[in-house]
């Protein structure tokens, strides 16, 4: 039984720790109750204000008292309560949106309006500058002071010039002094050549002195005439030509048969003689020096008056210097058309022999001692002085060997026939001897070629074989070396011909082998270059002959050229159509910096007249182009082009720069620099079918400065779009429709390019405006070369021979492409009128290389390679249509172009250069305490 009590007990202890806990929980909460209740009295705060306060406590402790519709009703009125809060958080939440939405509009405009402060602020930054270049400018016109200048008074007629005692005194045996002292300013009459009018020249028809010469004279006039009439044909189509003798500054008559009397019976009958030959211009071509020499000596020399005879041959004691005219040969000359073709190449600088003669018997003393000389080196020399013996050991030249001749890089015809016009000096006078393709293919082979003078006694200057072997020395690239001093070259007066030819005096004969193989390969080339230069421009063709005749007649007398042809550039748009313009567009925020000031278009400096060119830039210019010379028959300076703005060092002196101190980059960002104060540049897009990728390149153009404006060269053969919104971009967009689709037009002189800057650009080329203008100002210190972006190279072909066009990245360039590219407008011209027709043609034919052309007349030109800016090398479009350069046969196009370019010139002549202009301190803010050392950089 004790086991049970045991269990017992323990319930019990169970039972009483239950009812304990349940004690406690039940006091715990009443005391705690009680607690809370004494506080709150003390607090005099009564339950029943509590209670009051908190509504549903009561709602809550009647709930259940509640039955069936009271307690729906207190339901419904609960959702009420909660609909109201609900929407009145939803009416805040949408305000506090709507304040932010406010607050984000606000933010924005305040952003807007700080950017529209410094867009004022630039444009007044400009205004202020483009005022201060007013002030500037003003200034200057205020200083210069200069009047207008206004038509010439008419020049006294020639009577009132004191002339030298005339010719009733003149005896054959005795010269004349008329004869030896005319001048220009005793003989000829300048009052008929005015400066303010146009230079015209009257030619003598045939038919107009041979009918007043009577039967006999027009008979034995008509079987030596075929050359004469073509070369009055030439003169007739000439651009100075006129029929009417009133506006004729000089007169022109060509003679080809001297016999005195007919002489006399031709002046003694011309029209317009005036009595006395004055302004009259007698061009000769007696055939031998014999007859020419008769015609001097005899008494119907009275009859030239004061006219200047222009003639081959001349004599020592009757040749009036500066007054009289050598000329050059023409008979032979080359017909009309491609030149290049019957040209030999320039290069090699040193060919098969180092010099030749072939010809009859000469001086004594030169012609042994040269003999001597070609024994001592056989290989090197060829002389012959002799007409009966021939060539090679008396071998006649086979066909194979004439054959030779064409066969090589000359391609023109061998002159044929051609016999001897001095026979009767009997070999005397360095006679030609009929071997015509034998001395032609010994020009192709020499180095040098010699041209030996007549003996002392014969005092001669010159004479038509002297003059030939001249021409065909210069034709087919033999250095001309003449042996005596007495050498009277054609038009001396306008050709530096210390840089053609070489002059040894007789003496020196025994010196002869040791100074021509001192020549360098550079002097050979730079010799036969400027022969070349000489030959093609002046002496070619009979039209080159006749042109530089008038030429240096015109430049001896004062009176400008005519200018250079614009072409006219008519709009795409018709008269009535005006285009659609776009007055919205993105504008790339890179480009609000201020480069520079935003002023109206003007065009560069233009003179009405250029006669200062005649004595100040003819000079200047022209030498690097034709570089031993001073003449040429066109100037493209008189419409657009300013005296001041064709090389620095201009009479401008100093001007201080728009801004005053200086020297920091923003100083120097504000203002253009160089010698001109102000100066603007036109851009040439040209564009094809692409109309989204040009307008897209125009939008990039606003706010351009310096810009003049876009000449859009329209190359397709659909006219625009009617619906085509053009972007306003602050200068004019002139749109010309292209006669054809060529890339030629790039370079065409348009009427509307009235700057001598253009920037060439292709339509899908993308340049930031910084360095658009960085170019600007290269270009302003490099005016003769073209300065630009992408460039490339050529290189010669190891493996297959030939040069190779390369567009790798490398160290050093020879060319800069046109499609990012400023030059000057000149080269317009020069690429138009000048630059051989066959490499137009060859661009057109393979619509490619007009950049290549461009680069390869430039350096021809100025004998300097191209000047790269920045570190551009290629333009990327993005979204463009495909361009020909894409195309796969577009790189063997351009190998065969440098190629073909190459045997046009004769040489390549582009110029290697690691030469690149970058903008170091274009854009570079300098501290207040450098700026002085920045000022002297």
């Amino acid at each position: 039984m004790k086991p049970k009590v045991i269990v017992d007990s323990d319930k019990m202890r169970m039972y009483k720790i239950i009812l304990l806990v349940v004690l406690v929980l039940l006091i715990i909460p009443l005391l705690t109750h009680y607690y809370l209740s004494k506080v709150s009295v003390d607090e005099n705060f009564s339950s029943e204000q509590y209670i009051n306060s908190h509504p549903w406590i009561v709602q809550l402790a009647d709930v259940d008292k509640l039955k069936g519709a009271e307690l729906k009703s207190r339901i419904e009125e609960l959702l009420r309560i909660k609909f109201s809060v609900t929407s009145e958080l939803r009416e805040l939440e949408a305000k506090r949106q709507h304040v932010q939405s406010e607050i984000a509009v606000l933010n924005r405009r305040l952003e807007e309006a700080k950017m529209e402060a410094g867009k004022r602020r630039n444009e007044l930054d400009r205004l202020q500058i483009s005022l201060q270049q007013a002030k500037v400018a003003e200034k200057e016109a205020m200083e210069r002071n200069t009047p207008r200048l206004g038509r010439p008074k008419p020049l006294a007629p020639l009577r009132n010039i004191p002339t030298y005692p005339v010719l009733p005194e003149y005896n054959s045996k005795t010269p004349s002094n008329f004869i030896k002292h005319c001048q220009m300013d005793s003989c000829f009459d300048y009052s008929m050549c005015p400066i303010a009018s146009r230079f015209y020249f009257y030619a003598y028809a045939l038919t107009a002195y041979a009918n007043q010469t009577k039967t006999t004279f027009s008979e034995n006039l008509q079987p030596t005439s075929n050359i004469i009439k073509n070369l009055h044909e030439i003169l007739r189509n000439n651009q100075y030509s006129t029929r009417d003798y009133l506006k004729a500054c000089i007169f022109l008559l060509i003679i080809d048969d001297c016999e005195p009397t007919k002489l006399a019976q031709i002046t003694k009958n011309l029209p317009h003689w005036f009595g006395d030959g004055r302004n009259h211009v007698i061009w000769m071509s007696c055939g031998n020096s014999g007859s020419y020499k008769e015609v001097l000596q005899s008494d119907y020399i009275k009859n030239f008056g004061r006219a200047i005879v222009a003639t081959e041959t001349i004599f020592k004691d009757s040749f009036r210097y500066k007054f009289d005219l050598v000329v050059s040969h023409w008979k032979k000359a080359l017909p009309s058309g491609e030149i290049w073709t019957h040209l030999p190449s320039i290069v090699p600088a040193k060919r098969k022999y180092l010099a030749t003669f072939l010809g009859g018997e000469t001086d004594h003393y030169v012609q042994s001692e040269l003999l001597k000389i070609q024994q001592d080196d056989p290989q090197s020399f060829v002389f012959q002085f002799s007409c009966n013996i021939p060539l090679y050991q008396g071998k006649k030249p086979t066909q194979s060997e004439e054959n030779e001749v064409n066969a090589g890089s000359y391609k023109g015809e061998i002159d044929k026939g051609g016999k001897n016009s001095d026979n009767s000096a009997n070999g005397k006078l360095s006679s030609l001897c009929e071997n015509d393709l034998l001395r032609t293919r010994l020009l192709i082979d020499s180095t040098f070629s010699l041209i030996i003078l007549p003996p002392e006694d014969f005092l001669i200057l010159s004479s038509e074989i002297l003059q030939l072997r001249l021409y065909e020395s210069l034709k087919y690239g033999a250095i001309p070396m003449i042996i005596g001093n007495r050498f009277e070259p054609p038009f001396a007066e306008v050709i530096d011909w210390s840089r053609i030819i070489i002059t040894l005096p007789s003496a020196r004969i025994t010196e002869i082998h040791y100074l021509l193989k001192s020549f360098t390969d550079t002097d050979l080339l730079a010799l036969r270059k400027n022969g070349r230069l000489v030959f093609e421009n002046y002496f070619s063709t009979m039209e080159k002959v006749a042109e530089t005749l008038l030429a240096t007649l015109r430049t001896r007398i004062g009176v400008p050229p005519n200018p250079y042809k614009d072409f006219a550039s008519p709009s795409v748009f018709n008269e009535s159509f005006v285009p659609l313009k776009l007055d919205t567009f993105t504008v790339d925020p890179e480009e609000e910096e201020n480069l520079g000031p935003i002023e109206p278009s003007y065009p560069s400096i233009s003179f009405a007249r250029n006669y200062s060119t005649i004595f100040l830039q003819k000079y200047e210019f022209w030498n690097t182009y034709f570089q031993p010379f001073k003449l040429y028959p066109y100037t493209p300076w008189d419409l657009t082009m300013s005296s001041e703005a064709k090389f620095r060092g201009s009479s401008l002196g100093f001007r201080p720069i728009a801004g005053g101190a200086g020297g920091s980059g923003k100083e120097f960002s504000q203002s253009i620099g160089g010698n001109l104060p102000k100066e603007q540049f036109t851009i040439v897009m040209l564009t094809y079918e692409r109309e989204q990728v040009l307008m897209n390149s125009l939008q990039r153009l606003f706010g351009l400065p310096y810009l003049n404006k876009v000449v859009v060269v329209w190359n397709s053969p659909q006219s625009p779009l009617p619906d085509l919104r053009w972007p306003d971009i602050g200068v004019p967009i002139h749109v010309t429709k292209a006669e054809k689709n060529s890339l030629n037009n790039r370079f065409v002189p348009y009427d509307v390019i009235e700057t001598e800057a253009l920037l060439s650009i292709d339509d899908d080329a993308h340049l930031r405006h910084d360095e658009i203008v960085f170019g600007f100002r290269v270009w302003r210190e490099n005016r003769d070369r073209i300065v630009g972006f992408p460039g490339r190279y050529h290189a010669w072909d190891l493996n297959f021979g030939g040069w190779l066009y390369n567009s790798n990245y490398s160290c050093e360039l020879s060319m800069v492409l046109t499609g990012a590219a400023f030059y000057h407008k000149v080269y317009s011209y020069l690429y138009t009128y000048e630059m051989p027709s066959a490499i137009r043609d060859k661009v057109d034919e393979l619509m490619n290389c007009e950049d290549i052309a461009m680069n390869f007349l430039v350096s021809h030109v100025t004998q300097k390679p191209p000047v790269k800016v920045t570190s551009r090398w290629t333009f990327r479009c993005p979204g463009c249509p495909v361009t020909l350069s894409e195309d796969d046969s577009h790189f063997q196009e351009r190998h065969h172009c440098i190629n073909f370019f190459s045997q046009v010139y004769g040489y390549t002549p582009l110029l290697y250069t690691q030469f690149r202009a970058d903008s170091i301190l274009f854009k570079t803010r300098i501290p207040h305490d450098k700026q002085k050392c920045f000022k002297y950089i």
